[in-house]
């Protein structure tokens, strides 16, 4: 059974301060091949696409196009603050491993 990925009220908090929404924009997370571990996230700010899957809360969206889709089948979705910085990351449960920085995975 696929779930769609999960977006934590955190993350749509932090598209709202940054004023995604009131741009036209939405956060876009798609899956591509490279990086250290042989898949990796890229995170943007873009307009949704008419196959998009869209998730929205709080009058923010993010979207998933439909080849990234299989790939994050139930993660999360979500936004740290870290003393290093602040970043949107991504909880997959699909992945084997991962590198340290976060944005590489494997299945």
């Amino acid at each position: 059974m696929e779930l769609p990925p999960k977006v934590t009220d955190r993350a749509f908090a932090r598209l709202a301060e940054i004023g995604a929404g009131d741009q036209g924009q939405a956060l876009r997370i798609a899956v591509e091949g490279g990086g250290c571990s042989g898949f990796q996230y890229d995170i943007k700010l873009d307009q949704p696409a008419d196959d998009d899957l869209i998730l929205e809360g709080q009058g923010q969206k993010v979207v998933v196009d439909s080849i990234s889709l299989p790939f994050l089948n139930g993660a999360t979705i979500d936004f740290a603050e870290e003393i290093i910085g602040a970043r949107f990351t991504i909880e997959n449960p699909n992945a084997s491993s991962s590198c340290g920085c976060g944005t590489s995975f494997a299945m």
